[in-house]
């Protein structure tokens, strides 16, 4: 049996038809149940509720060999931290007593970096808190998400344009998240791994943010640019949008190691997947873009 967290997510969902395609034996942990596709709820046992709550879980992981970990987003959150550790120490405890042996977990690349970095700071904390149940563990470590772009597809449509805080001709790591679902699939399917280590999962190539743009523009057919903005400028559009001082902190402190390097010893390191940028954008990207425009 393996427990999948987060199964309408990005990745989880992704997750789910993997390991249904591969006739596994998965229990969903999920908020809402109707959200579900009617062809996975009929082919899975659910189990509604989330997966920081100790009775669910309670619920989920008996009979479990494997169990499947993401903290949802909360960006309401008064601390990125807290709200990862209240997940990972009910997660903890939880794998603990139920004896499950082996958890996959997704984290962000740049364990070990020595300066705060917000939400990614709050990564890796889960894993350590996730570690000590004594599991055999592996934090997929990611970096930049493509699908983040999806957030910009106005701007991009509307405006020609998208903006982050790095610098426009440097290298971004980055990562689709089909790919990390199929990571995923791979790991909790064969659980012949023990211990518990870090797992770098990176996209293959090294594009530049005006890369990008020169790449999304070509797949669109239409000109589109890369705009750097200032952490300052972020953390006032932050600010605008009803973020806390704490939300705030978290991410720019996110998005400054990110621009400081915090990716590039994991990115060294790290076997390339399968989907490139312009493969992610021909086949992900353009598609959302036709249906937002029809």
């Amino acid at each position: 049996m393996i427990v999948v967290t987060t199964p309408t997510g990005q990745i989880g969902s992704r997750l789910v038809r993997r390991l249904l395609d591969q006739d596994e034996e998965l229990r969903v942990v999920v908020r809402d149940a109707s959200r579900l596709d009617d062809t996975v709820r009929e082919r899975v046992e659910t189990i509604e509720g989330s997966h920081d709550d100790p009775a669910v879980l309670d619920k989920a992981l008996p009979g479990a060999e494997a169990l499947f970990w993401l903290v949802p987003p909360n960006p309401a959150a008064p601390s990125a931290e807290e709200h990862y550790l209240r997940f990972a120490r009910a997660g903890a405890d939880a794998v603990a007593r139920h004896d499950v042996g082996h958890v996959v977990g997704v984290s962000s690349a740049g364990h070990g970096w020595p300066a705060p970095a917000g939400v990614l700071s709050a990564a890796f904390a889960m894993d350590a808190e996730l570690g000590r149940s004594g599991a055999a563990y592996r934090a997929l470590s990611m970096p930049f998400y493509m699908e983040n772009l999806l957030g910009q597809l106005d701007a991009i449509l509307g405006q020609g344009a998208f903006s982050l805080t790095c610098a426009g001709d440097l290298p971004l790591a980055s990562i689709a998240t089909r790919d990390i679902a199929g990571v995923a699939a791979d790991l909790l399917t064969d659980l012949s791994w023990t211990g518990q280590e870090n797992l770098p999962v990176f996209g293959p190539g090294r594009i530049t943010p005006d890369g990008m743009a020169e790449v999304i523009g070509r797949e669109l057919g239409r000109p589109v640019a890369y705009r750097r903005v200032s952490l300052d400028d972020y953390a006032s559009f932050l600010r605008s949008r009803g973020a806390g001082d704490q939300a705030v902190k978290d991410l720019t402190e996110a998005f400054a190691a990110q621009d400081h390097g915090i990716y590039d010893a994991d990115w060294a390191i790290a076997a390339p997947t399968s989907t490139d940028f312009r493969t992610w954008c021909r086949e992900v990207l353009k598609p959302a873009a036709d249906a937002r425009a029809s």
